[in-house]
């Protein structure tokens, strides 16, 4: 099987700034000088990030500068939901086609999976499509795998966070985001259970920089691929230190 994933990793580990977040979360999250996508991709190409994650909007542009485009592989975030309406089953509807990231360069095509909710099989539905166009294109296919909705009565539950792993493996993912289940003691087992599709820890809502980097030794000690970070980065003032901090966990 081709590793579609080669261009967006660095000896096998993969280090990804995140940055979607003015859609998912709205300004609330865009802290300081993140509201602006030009620090954003700065800062992925001076941390030695692996991927840069972004929806089509910034991506079409910012990422047209030659210098993010040789130095900082690209990931289309092809779904997203804001977080205006809370209390409802969640579904994140596809907003750009797998051909059109292709397009803009991207390497990768990122789809948020919530585990659990009343409409998770029109999301396999959705990704088995979207894993099947991104391969024909040699590209990858990454899965946002995050239990939420009414079934869900605690979202890292470790065995959840367990099933999240198993299910991006049968779905065929090339790797998978998932969040710090409420155990280290089931980190290797979420490994062993997605098998050859790769593990990155979702960086989640900013923490102390100790917590933080406490979780990213863990996982890392437990086989994980790495991380997809975002704000436990760029809403900090010292952002580039975090970057090489993280940096020298993972590599």
């Amino acid at each position: 099987m081709k590793d579609y994933l080669k261009p967006l990793l660095k000896n096998n580990k993969a280090m990804f700034l995140a940055y979607d977040h003015g859609f998912e979360h709205g300004p609330k999250d865009l802290i300081g000088k993140s509201y602006d996508p030009n620090y954003i991709l700065d800062l992925a190409v001076q941390g030695d990030f692996t991927g840069i994650i972004l929806q089509k909007g910034i991506a079409e542009k910012y990422y047209t500068d030659a210098k993010y485009q040789r130095h900082i592989p690209l990931i289309i975030k092809i779904n997203g939901k804001t977080n205006l309406r809370p209390n409802e089953e969640p579904y994140s509807p596809i907003n750009c086609s797998v051909n059109y990231a292709k397009k803009l360069g991207a390497q990768a095509v990122g789809y948020t999976i919530y585990l659990g909710s009343e409409y998770e099989n029109k999301s396999f539905e959705d990704f088995g499509k979207i894993q099947e166009e991104a391969h024909q294109l040699n590209m990858a296919a990454i899965a946002w795998i995050y239990p939420r909705g009414k079934a869900i009565l605690k979202e890292n539950d470790s065995e959840i966070i367990k099933y999240a792993a198993r299910l991006g493996l049968e779905l065929g993912a090339d790797l998978i985001k998932i969040k710090y289940p409420d155990t280290e003691n089931v980190l290797k087992d979420i490994v062993n259970l997605a098998g050859n599709t790769k593990v990155v820890l979702s960086g989640g809502e900013k923490e102390s920089e100790e917590e933080f980097l406490t979780k990213v030794k863990q996982v890392m000690a437990n086989g994980f691929s790495g991380v997809a970070v975002g704000r436990n980065i760029w809403q900090r003032p010292d952002a580039l230190t975090i970057a090489e901090k993280l940096r020298k966990i993972i590599f």
